[in-house]
């Protein structure tokens, strides 16, 4: 059966479009996160202890503020929920007032980082951090609202885990109309976009459970009074004392605000789509952070939050078709709008109907199939998830990726550490004489700290002979450590009598080699050898030789 040969087939990506024929479809993808987003910004304003007024803020300012000056085209910037997360004990301690100065702080210390040209660093954090991290966000996220939905007022700074617990126990009378309107809230955001995809499923639920708290009169807690307007932009108060307290929560808030933002930026730009070209995906680490750091500092000075990349609201961008930093410019006009003309409407929003907004948020932020693909994967790697996890939910966002981080790079050196083997050989070529006498011993994988002591040992355990030969030729690597380890064992073994001679030093190695010593405990530099038929050779003449 002959085949045929295959039609040619368009580009993955389309072609640059003109400068003006991508406005049409980035005010259609700007509208549609604006609706999409303002619950969100009412939601994490309110979950992080600040207010609804000042997500809005945020999202408008540090919308459109990181849209111009980011390095990414389709990002969109905003309140999230990891920030609320961080948010929550700190207003708790230091107040609500405390934010705007964080998030001038914070953004200063990422803008120092995008100066700096750090922006690639994000791409050292391995992907069960990643997912481990998301997992307790999640988490974190799906437990603060707990007490909204049983409508309770959990106390202040404790953990959301424990304050869940608590709140159950102390349900109160309107328990039924607030688990009711959760309930609705979840059920319309979950059926909705299978009936039509392209229907705010979000806004339409707060909608109709706000209407109808409306005419039966509702006994559940309400968003209340919201700005009419922008606030003006001042500088909060600020006294050396209060900007020592907040140094390390501002540092915890840029630490999380550059990861979430990098990583942001790095989905969107291999997300699928039919209308993204490859400018549109292109992204500048650097540049994204200056315009992240340059968000939080717009957001503080008008009295709102830290703000960062946002997946959730990114990916709906890309998927509305935006092409260009327009759409995330006009998702924050939306929500001005709204700000200017709908805010007491707004005010009626149930809070209950924000939380079931964010419990759908916070499940739908787990990416279950990449989760149990890393569980499935190693040992290792189902570790750093779960550690991650934890530590995320029962301690604090940036110690866990630290945490993550080091018991990731623990692992990775025990790897290669386990890696790294020395193996006895048999003699090249035909038997001789004295061959008893001589032990070949090859170093493979790495001479480092994690490795140089236990491979020093076994050379030194197994040899029982005049000459040894250790060849070096398949070592990839080699630390100060190893290198300092090869020359004790080189002098150690010349101390008690036994000849070594070195084989294969690899031209990138010869330099700490030399410099750390191993070279000179060497009986002669003539045991210094580039092929192994002559390191052989030299051992036999030299076992031939009566003993002095």
């Amino acid at each position: 059966m002959t085949r045929t040969s295959a039609p040619s087939r368009a580009p993955l990506t389309p072609t640059s479009p003109s400068r003006w024929s991508t406005v049409p479809a980035d005010l259609l993808a700007g509208v549609t996160v604006g609706v999409v987003a303002l619950p969100l910004a009412l939601a994490f304003g309110v979950s992080s202890g600040v207010g609804p007024a000042a997500g809005l803020v945020t999202a408008v300012v540090a919308g459109i503020v990181a849209a111009v000056f980011g390095g990414s085209r389709v990002q969109v910037s905003g309140p999230t929920g990891a920030m609320a997360v961080v948010l929550a004990p700190l207003v708790a301690i230091h107040g609500a007032d405390a934010v705007p100065l964080v998030a001038i702080m914070a953004g200063l210390m990422v803008l120092a980082l995008g100066a700096a040209r750090l922006g690639r660093v994000v791409t050292f954090i391995p992907w069960p951090v990643v997912e481990g991290f998301t997992l307790g966000i999640a988490t974190i996220i799906f437990l603060q609202q707990v007490p909204a939905a049983v409508g309770v007022d959990a106390p202040a700074g404790q953990n959301p885990l424990v304050a869940a617990v608590d709140v159950i126990g102390r349900a109160g009378d309107t328990v039924l109309w607030t688990l009711g309107t959760v309930a609705v809230v979840v059920t319309l955001m979950l059926v909705l976009p299978r009936l039509w995809a392209a229907l705010p499923a979000s806004l339409v639920a707060i909608i109709v459970v706000t209407v109808v708290a409306e005419l039966v009169d509702a006994p559940v807690a309400r968003i209340g009074a919201l700005p009419d307007s922008l606030p003006a932009p001042s500088i909060p108060g600020i006294t050396p004392a209060l900007l020592g307290e907040l140094a390390g929560p501002a540092a915890a808030v840029a630490a999380l605000a550059a990861i979430e933002s990098l990583l942001s930026a790095r989905v969107a730009a291999t997300m699928p789509s039919d209308t993204l070209t490859d400018d549109a995906r292109r992204y500048d680490p650097d540049r994204e952070l200056v315009g992240q750091g340059l968000a939080s500092v717009a957001a503080g000075l008008f009295g709102g939050m830290p703000a960062t990349g946002a997946i959730a609201r990114t990916a709906v961008n890309v998927r509305a078709g935006a092409r260009t930093r327009l759409a995330a410019v006009v998702h924050g006009l939306v929500i001005l709008v709204v700000i200017y003309a709908a805010t007491g409407p707004v005010g009626q929003i149930p809070l209950a109907a924000l939380s079931g907004v964010l419990m759908v948020t916070a499940v739908r932020m787990v990416d279950v199939r990449a989760v149990r693909t890393v569980l499935r994967s190693t040992r290792g790697s189902a570790l750093v998830l779960v550690v991650t996890a934890i530590v995320t939910i029962a301690v604090d966002l940036v110690q866990a990726i630290v945490v993550g981080l080091a018991v990731a790079a623990l692992l990775a050196l025990r790897a290669l550490s386990r890696a790294s083997v020395v193996h006895r050989q048999p003699l090249p070529g035909p038997a001789a004489d004295g061959d008893e006498q001589i032990a070949l011993f090859r170093l493979d994988g790495s001479m480092f700290f994690g490795a140089a002591d236990r491979i020093a040992e076994t050379v030194q355990r197994d040899h029982g002979a005049r000459v040894v030969v250790l060849r070096l030729s398949g070592l990839r690597l080699v630390d100060a450590t190893g290198a300092h380890a090869l020359a004790e064992l080189v002098g150690t073994l010349e101390r008690s009598g036994v000849t070594v001679l070195v084989k294969g030093v690899q031209e990138q190695h010869r330099s700490v080699l030399t410099r750390v010593g191993v070279l000179d405990e060497l009986a002669s530099e003539q045991h210094l050898f580039e092929d192994l038929d002559a390191a052989i050779a030299h051992a036999r003449d030299h076992v031939a030789r009566p003993r002095p």
